[in-house]
């Protein structure tokens, strides 16, 4: 008995019916299978896929529909050498930039969904991804030498680019929290 059970097992590992934590559902599957790239290629991100990323992000969910966000595109390599470390060349930035806060608004955190948005359209067209926010404070205190526009702040800054595939996803990616230290539940 073991034996069939155990032969049944290898068949469902090797169809790829038993993928750790796939759910068979793209959109969860992309977020379950996500990760913080941090080794890409030279080969450019398209302005197809660009588009597509930004559009994604403009079509965020925002508090009040404000839609506070503003967005600069990097491609020069010296200008990303200002922002960021590691740059390889054909790899994109984008600042998302909030509008100042106002009374009841939301912006630093309707733009992270904005960039949470971008990640995953990165991640669903074949591309990496990752999120900087250290750089933040040094772009806000040149803001116009960045097109930051009057009135918005720098809040976040997503790198996008083609993955190095000879990395292990698994090894390069960050260690996550099991559920039981995150999640509390409460009758």
């Amino acid at each position: 008995m073991k034996t069939i059970l155990s032969l049944i097992l290898i068949a469902i590992l090797a169809t790829g019916q038993l993928k750790g934590q796939a759910t068979g559902n793209n959109v969860t599957d992309a977020i379950l299978s996500g990760y913080s790239v941090q080794n890409y290629t030279s080969v450019p991100v398209t302005d197809q896929q660009l588009d597509i990323i930004l559009k994604c992000g403009i079509k965020a969910p925002s508090s009040n529909n404000r839609q506070p966000w503003k967005f600069t595109v990097i491609k020069g390599d010296s200008t990303m050498k200002e922002i960021i470390d590691n740059v390889v060349p054909g790899n994109v930035l984008i600042i998302i930039s909030g509008a100042e806060s106002q009374q009841g608004s939301t912006p630093d955190f309707d733009c992270g969904l904005a960039t949470h948005s971008m990640f995953l359209a990165a991640e669903g067209l074949g591309l990496g991804a990752r999120i900087y926010g250290s750089p933040v404070r040094n772009i806000n205190l040149k803001r116009e030498s960045y097109q930051i526009p009057a009135g918005y702040k720098a809040v976040i800054v997503l790198r996008v680019g083609n993955i190095n595939k000879s990395v292990d996803a698994v090894s390069s990616a960050s260690i996550r929290k099991m559920p039981e230290e995150v999640i509390n539940y409460k009758k």
